[in-house]
């Protein structure tokens, strides 16, 4: 099933904020992203339809084991390469945010080639 950049975002920010924090809101989702509750909530509303997350009554979200296997990966994905352009010189920040971008697009094949070069 291919899913959206922004949803690959949402359940790496819950998964984030999961081993940050314990437990994960909506809210925690709209001021860790900077993104308004409406579209939290959408977005929300798609994953759990999609069977990505739950949300128990008290709107607690809890990643599925499809949502955790995709924030996983991103979350892979994202500390590595900023890790590694960081190696190369770019500046942290810089770093994380090309990372941010280049995790949805990268293909498994050049992402494994990579990991196996740097190591």
């Amino acid at each position: 099933m291919q899913i959206h950049e922004s949803a690959e975002n949402y359940l790496e920010t819950i998964l984030i904020l999961r081993k940050r924090n314990g437990q994960v809101r909506s809210i925690d989702i709209a001021t860790e992203l900077s993104v308004s509750k409406p579209s939290v909530s959408v977005a929300m509303k798609n994953l759990r339809t999609n069977g990505y997350i739950d949300v128990d009554k008290d709107g607690y979200i809890t990643l599925l084991d499809t949502g955790k296997k995709i924030a996983e990966k991103m979350y892979e994905r994202h500390t590595f390469l900023t890790q590694w352009l960081t190696t190369l010189g770019v500046s942290p920040d810089t770093a994380a945010e090309d990372a941010c971008k280049i995790e949805h697009v990268i293909s498994e094949e050049t992402f494994h080639a990579l990991k196996k070069y740097v190591k």
